[in-house]
């Protein structure tokens, strides 16, 4: 699973996913992409679960790029505990994400290929997304 060696506090507060993504909107490293299309907070097993449809679809061919990390802590109080007594302990790490953030790339495959593996992995996460090309982003102009 991911999450990060060391942070800086242990337990952090919810905060809140209005607006639209500013950073990681573009897609910089593959071909394809998968964007998201609302706001959620997406756990590590889920991004692992995606990883792993994508990479056995493709059967190792190509390459996949994670382009988003858990790094905000979430955490539980036990079952059947009394309210109060502050707050729980660290159960699980997940990324922030808002809409237009791109999640996940894919390069070195064809359209079809990149589309399908994109199709299943967006099926492991609990949000919209969208299947998007980088001449889609650019406008059509190559910007390397």
């Amino acid at each position: 699973m991911l999450m990060p060696k060391r942070v800086k506090r242990r337990k952090v507060q919810r905060g809140r996913m209005k607006g639209v993504a500013s950073r990681g909107n573009k897609i910089t490293y593959g071909q394809f992409g998968l964007v998201a299309l609302e706001p959620a907070w997406i756990t590590s097993n889920q991004i692992e679960a995606a990883r792993i449809a994508m990479t056995r679809f493709i059967k190792r061919g190509g390459n996949v790029w994670i382009k988003i990390f858990p790094d905000k802590p979430v955490t539980q109080k036990p079952a059947e505990t009394r309210m109060g007594s502050g707050k729980g302990s660290p159960e699980y790490w997940v990324a922030v994400v808002k809409p237009g953030r791109i999640m996940f790339e894919i390069g070195g495959v064809d359209e079809a290929i990149a589309r399908e593996a994109l199709r299943l992995a967006s099926h492991k996460l609990p949000l919209k997304c969208k299947f998007v090309m980088r001449e889609e982003m650019d406008g059509g102009a190559d910007e390397n």
